[in-house]
C-alpha cells in the first residue's frame, strides 16, 4: 500500500507541475497573440484555472515533504508523552480540516455539473472542469494526512518522499 500512496503523492506533484506549465503556456500565449493583433479568448482564465489546479495539486505532495508551514513554537518546546499527544491532536485536528475542504470541494464540483455552471469570462467554461483539479488536491491532501494520522496512531514513523540524504531530512 505505501508505494501505492507515494505514487498518488507524486502523481499530483507531477500533475501540479505540469499545470504550471500550462500557466506559463496561457500567459505567453496571451502576450504574443496581443502583439500579433489576434484575440485568444479566455487565456487569462485559462491561466487563472491552471494555477489554482496547480496550487491544489501541490497540497498533498508539499505535505507529504514535510515542507508545509508549522507553527512549533508550543510543540518543541515539549517532550516525551506531552509532545506525541499535543503532535497527534494537532494532525488529527488538521486531517478533519483536510476531509471537511475536500468534502465541500467535491460537493462543488458535482453541484457545479448538475446545475451547468458556466464562469463569467468570455471563456464559458463549464466550472466543474476547472474545479476538479480543486476537489482532487485536497482529497489526496485528506487521504495523505489521514496517512499519517494512522501511522502516528500505530506507533510508527511518519513516512515522507524524500530520499534520506536530502537537505529536507535532515533538517527534520
Amino acid at each position: 500500500m505505501r508505494p501505492l500512496l507515494n505514487l498518488l503523492y507524486r502523481s499530483t506533484g507531477a500533475l501540479a507541475a505540469l499545470f504550471m506549465i500550462g500557466v506559463l503556456v496561457m500567459v505567453i500565449t496571451g502576450i504574443v497573440t496581443r502583439e500579433l493583433g489576434i484575440y485568444l479568448r479566455g487565456t487569462d482564465d485559462y491561466a487563472g484555472y491552471c494555477m489554482a489546479a496547480a496550487g491544489f495539486l501541490a497540497l498533498a505532495y508539499t505535505f507529504k515533504h514535510g515542507e508545509h508551514i508549522r507553527v512549533t513554537l508550543v510543540i518543541e518546546r515539549l517532550t516525551g508523552t506531552a509532545r506525541k499527544v499535543l503532535e497527534w491532536l494537532t494532525l488529527a485536528f488538521g486531517t478533519g480540516i483536510a476531509c471537511t475542504l475536500a468534502f465541500y470541494s467535491v460537493r462543488l464540483v458535482l453541484n457545479s455539473f448538475e446545475f451547468n455552471d458556466i464562469s463569467q469570462g468570455v471563456d464559458a467554461t463549464p466550472l466543474w472542469i476547472p474545479q476538479l483539479g480543486m476537489a482532487a488536491g485536497t482529497v489526496v491532501l485528506a487521504i495523505a494526512m489521514a496517512d499519517d494520522l494512522l501511522l502516528m496512531s500505530l506507533g510508527k514513523p511518519v513516512t515522507r518522499l524524500h530520499k534520506a540524504g536530502s537537505e529536507a531530512a535532515r533538517m527534520e
